[in-house]
């Protein structure tokens, strides 16, 4: 769709706008707000009167632009602490702490939520006057914060970025008519719901290919490719039946040896070129070997080359402070010299029988994953670790070796194309998302004319 430019334009005088349309004025932001209030963390819930629910920064959606608060924080909040700072719908919150390098702080959302709450100290209340729409001017802080207008205000203290308020609503922008400020705000509530919804579709469309994926994996690696196989129970109720000719065993029977490496104090960013790293456990999260995911030795202590990974090993995450990904297994087909591994990673070494990529998909498919999740489930604090032994007891189906290597030319050719599918849908929701935060830059600097277009839909 394309849309009208406004009869006449003029030069704001202000970079980020450019030339805005020439019954519109120019303006800092902290007039179309009556007043911007610090929140307030309150203490524990205590089931009592002075309960309420808190917006986190955790709460804020920052596609739509507005609070969700599906699952409330709870505080305890007494009246005087409370004055000014009750939310009502309409009022926007700021970001005022927070933030990272590829997620500055400062974004903006609307609360539109019928209930009373209160925000964070990480956040402040703003309180949009009443000749301003308070969805027009949402959609006005996104924009700033797509071209990093917010960027000039934030103070870095202690690693967190702080947000100076006062001087980031002196920012200056353009302010069309109260009545236009409406419609704008109804153009961009309807097209960007749109967005969202084709934004939806491509995400639902990539969690079913994935889904695909492990169930092409789980079927090879407990079925083979043969549909007239004659098949065996494997007496294990993970894997259930399995071709008659593949052994069914535990991993102690394939496994020669199971290394476990070095944690140092490290420095927290990742070694540089020359420099020895060492490998954190997430090198290896969900299959794929991601060698960046490491930490830098310092000088003064000496490597250990014994723990240095080679192309062909095995690596699994024995332990991770997610419990999903412990057991995450993965082939190192490429990587730079000089990593070693850490106490978190074990490294498996096999029997000539055992196919080493066969391994990595069956330890990442279904039925091993759930011998994975039991064991970390069964108590004694294995929550967040999995032990040798553990691992040792886990049971696979074993085919003979030349059937493990057309299983696996199998899958990497299913994944191959599942792969495309997935990186076309990917590309798919980045160009979604441009547009979006085009078409809400556009409207709210007045380069497109959505007047008439918000009256038709």
């Amino acid at each position: 769709m394309s849309f009208a430019r406004y009869p006449s334009y003029k030069d704001s005088g202000v970079e980020w706008l450019g030339e805005v349309p020439g019954h519109w004025e120019i303006d800092r932001l902290k007039r179309s707000t009556v007043s911007a209030k610090n929140g307030i963390w309150g203490d524990e819930a205590q089931q009592d009167e002075n309960d309420i629910p808190c917006v986190r920064v955790a709460d804020f959606d920052r596609q739509g632009l507005r609070v969700e608060l599906s699952e409330p924080t709870i505080r305890n909040v007494v009246q005087k602490e409370r004055v000014g700072r009750v939310l009502q719908r309409g009022d926007l919150l700021l970001e005022k702490s927070g933030g990272g390098e590829g997620q500055p702080v400062g974004c903006v959302v609307l609360y539109d939520d019928p209930r009373p709450a209160v925000c964070s100290n990480f956040v402040a209340r703003v309180q949009t006057a009443p000749s301003m729409d308070s969805s027009f001017w949402r959609y006005v802080h996104a924009a700033a914060y797509s071209v990093r207008l917010n960027t000039r205000s934030i103070k870095q203290t202690s690693g967190i970025q702080n947000l100076d308020a006062s001087q980031y609503i002196d920012e200056r922008a353009g302010f069309p008519p109260l009545s236009e400020q409406t419609q704008i705000a109804a153009f961009l509530d309807r097209e960007t719901t749109k967005i969202d919804s084709l934004v939806a579709e491509q995400r639902r469309l990539m969690a079913l290919l994935k889904e695909n994926r492990q169930a092409v994996i789980s079927h090879a690696v407990t079925q083979g490719l043969n549909p007239d196989a004659p098949m065996k129970p494997s007496g294990n109720k993970w894997l259930g039946d399995v071709p008659a000719h593949w052994e069914v065993c535990s991993i102690r029977r394939i496994v020669t040896a199971i290394e476990q490496g070095w944690s140092p104090e490290c420095f927290s960013r990742p070694a540089e070129d020359e420099e020895w790293g060492v490998l954190k456990a997430g090198c290896v999260n969900r299959g794929i070997y991601d060698q960046n995911d490491n930490k830098a030795l310092p000088a003064e202590l000496a490597p250990m080359p014994e723990y240095e990974v080679q192309i062909g090993d095995v690596l699994m995450s024995r332990a991770s402070g997610s419990p999903e990904l412990v057991g995450s297994t993965a082939l190192v087909t490429s990587t730079r010299k000089k990593l070693m591994l850490s106490d978190k990673i074990f490294r498996l070494r096999f029997e000539r029988r055992m196919e080493p990529k066969f391994f990595v998909a069956a330890l990442n498919s279904r039925p091993l994953r759930s011998q994975i999740e039991q064991a970390l489930s069964g108590g004694n604090g294995l929550a967040n670790n999995l032990p040798q032994a553990s691992l040792r007891g886990f049971f696979l189906a074993v085919p003979p070796k030349l059937e493990q290597q057309e299983v696996c030319d199998y899958l990497e050719s299913e994944s191959s194309k599942l792969d495309t599918l997935t990186a076309e849908a990917q590309r798919a929701i980045a160009l979604l998302q441009e547009r979006r935060t085009a078409l809400i830059s556009a409207a709210v600097t007045g380069q497109i004319d959505v007047r008439g277009t918000a009256q038709s839909l």
